[in-house]
């Protein structure tokens, strides 16, 4: 699709008439018109508007001209992945694994590594031949290859060792010691627990990432914690295989 169908699209389905949206993104009718007949496209910044009023990529918006990867992990990226600026605005350049609300969530390569492999070992491919494709292939991506200058100062690791103390030092029976945490995807992790009153809840949003991790309980019985964190919170819990029967441990304002 062209930019203007895709425009076009977009405004229909928000039951948008061109006046109505040409006041969302301070423009006039007569531009919109113009975007939808094809005559001329936004401007940088008016796409950048349209973008976050749409909920969709600047990308997305001009067509799909490019086809994503994130420039950490070398994931193809859409829409529902990309991660997002500090402003809310999405980055094209990073999955919201590797990117959150303007925090790059790796810095250590073989963390990373250790990440995907988890997730690209198959029939088709072993551990062994995943590893050897990753270390070849990650350091060739710009976030690596520009990593002193886009990793920061460091308090993004701080933080995490930060969570890490506050984890250990809750001392719950049978949990190991917490050494890594993660970035996931609320959507991926936000169980739905039962409180004692009979009501079931969900303490996460799908569309925020956490750092966490997944700890085999040190009592056996097949059951594992699992453990949350953001600026505002530690979650700890147990469940069951493939996150069956949760059950929440604590959930901690911090």
């Amino acid at each position: 699709m062209e930019t203007k169908d895709i425009l076009l699209e977009l405004r229909t389905k928000k039951g948008l008439s061109q006046d109505e949206l040409a006041e969302k993104v301070f423009v006039t009718r007569q531009a919109v018109s113009r975007w939808e007949t094809g005559e001329t496209i936004p401007n940088t910044e008016t796409l950048k508007l349209l973008s976050s009023f749409f909920d969709v990529s600047i990308n997305t918006l001009l067509g799909s001209p490019r086809k994503l990867i994130c420039q950490c992990c070398g994931m193809p990226i859409d829409d529902a992945i990309l991660g997002h600026d500090k402003d809310g605005a999405f980055n094209e350049n990073y999955c919201k694994w590797c990117y959150a609300d303007g925090e790059y969530t790796y810095h250590d390569l073989d963390d990373l590594i250790e990440v995907c492999v988890k997730h690209m070992v198959s029939e088709q491919f072993s551990e062994e031949q995943v590893r050897a494709y990753l270390k070849e292939s990650l350091p060739k991506l710009d976030y690596w290859k520009r990593y002193k200058e886009l990793g920061g100062d460091g308090k993004f690791e701080e933080f995490k060792q930060k969570l890490i103390e506050e984890f250990n030092e809750l001392k719950i029976p049978g949990m190991p010691k917490v050494e890594k945490l993660n970035a996931l995807v609320g959507s991926y992790v936000n169980l739905e627990y039962r409180l004692p009153n009979g009501s079931l809840v969900k303490f996460l949003d799908d569309n925020k990432t956490y750092l966490g991790n997944q700890l085999e309980c040190e009592f056996g019985g097949g059951r594992c914690f699992g453990i949350l964190a953001s600026m505002d919170f530690l979650l700890v819990c147990t469940y069951g295989e493939g996150g069956s029967d949760p059950e929440l441990l604590l959930y901690k304002k911090r």
